[in-house]
């Protein structure tokens, strides 16, 4: 039993960012006859062919430090709620709610934002998206559903079902050709309202779309809404650069940690001869992590496809899980994911966990 537990602690290699001693600290060996049962607890979702490896891994490491005797490896998903910003507590019901946000527009956020969310829901969490951009809802098209959500007995709105994920929008609220009108005021109590009257259940991430911009809709969530981390999305051109810096210090000034950069629109290749351009620009995204100490989660491509499956109201990631494209976002989701799982956890709160198994 020591020497099985010194060889996991002497484990190194980190899963998407997260240290191995994070993952391996809370590790359980239970001896049951001759075999020895190592249950690890990851704090994210992880694909099963990312648990194959993780467990291949690990046993090439206890057979080639001279480990004998019998043993599996079981990995459980166990996602905890994570600090908020100051002065906040968790949402009843959510562990986590992580703000998607761009300082400019057209960079490809709510694309983004949505595979995001069906990634992490593929692989067993528990996932919401609220569509925040309240005049220039996208998720109902990315989604592919514009239908009217219903309200339940207690007069919530019962978010509507899309691609493993609750979203809700206030393009699902109103006609498709209405022009939304709102002052600043109105617009962030739309946005309060869509959360709290929303019948949520029992969610381990909530993505909020946030319209581009660090306006009144950002600051009434870093006030009212309780964030356990934000995204950035760009594109590498410098104007996009330069708004994604200001979305950046605003997380940093109202205290909710920036768990790292999305490039989008990063290269292009030509479907004809392979050659490959940066349209827009390259290597920006590494100043904009060095300059603020932040993770680079992922670049993706310019693709017609993506736009394509926007369009079509079914996002690449639930069009073909083993495409190209599909695996960007899933990096980019995972890295993301396990950058929260390394932030403190949040005070307690009476929720019931969430467990995804998988052994070998």
């Amino acid at each position: 039993m020591q020497q099985l537990k010194l060889l996991l602690s002497q484990y190194q290699a980190d899963i998407f960012g997260l240290p191995a001693q994070l993952y391996l600290s809370q590790a359980q060996v239970i001896k049951d006859k001759d075999v020895f049962n190592i249950i690890l607890k990851i704090g994210f979702p992880l694909s099963k062919k990312v648990i194959d490896q993780l467990i291949a891994k690990i046993s090439d490491h206890l057979y080639a430090n001279n480990f004998e005797k019998a043993f599996e490896i079981q990995v459980e998903t166990a996602i905890e709620p994570k600090k908020p910003q100051k002065g906040q507590k968790p949402f009843k019901g959510i562990k986590n709610i992580i703000a998607i946000a761009s300082g400019k527009g057209g960079v490809g956020k709510s694309t983004t934002a949505a595979n995001l969310a069906i990634c992490l829901a593929q692989n067993g969490a528990r996932v919401g998206l609220l569509d925040a951009d309240i005049y220039g809802p996208s998720q109902p098209l990315i989604m592919g559903n514009f239908d009217n959500p219903i309200t339940n007995d207690k007069k919530k709105i019962q978010p509507l079902q899309c691609h493993g994920v609750k979203m809700i929008s206030v393009g699902n609220l109103i006609d498709q050709d209405s022009a939304i009108i709102w002052r600043g005021p109105m617009v962030s109590g739309a946005l309060m309202q869509l959360l709290n009257d929303t019948d949520w259940g029992e969610l381990d991430y909530l993505f909020v779309d946030l319209p581009p911009g660090t306006g009144d809709i950002q600051l009434t969530m870093a006030k009212n809404m309780p964030i356990s981390g934000a995204v950035v999305v760009t594109t590498p051109q410098d104007l996009s650069m330069i708004d994604a810096k200001r979305a950046v210090a605003m997380f940093q000034k109202v205290d909710i940690h920036v768990l790292g950069i999305i490039e989008n629109m990063s290269v292009y290749t030509c479907e004809n001869c392979g050659h490959q351009a940066h349209i827009f620009g390259q290597m920006a995204a590494e100043k904009l992590t060095k300059q603020y100490h932040l993770s680079l989660l992922g670049r993706l491509p310019l693709d017609i496809h993506i736009r394509q499956d926007a369009d079509n109201g079914i996002p690449t990631m639930a069009t073909n899980l083993q495409s190209d494209l599909s695996l960007y976002y899933q990096k980019a989701a995972f890295k993301m994911a396990a950058n929260l799982a390394k932030q403190p956890k949040a005070v307690a709160i009476n929720m019931p966990g969430v467990k995804v198994e998988y052994t070998k």
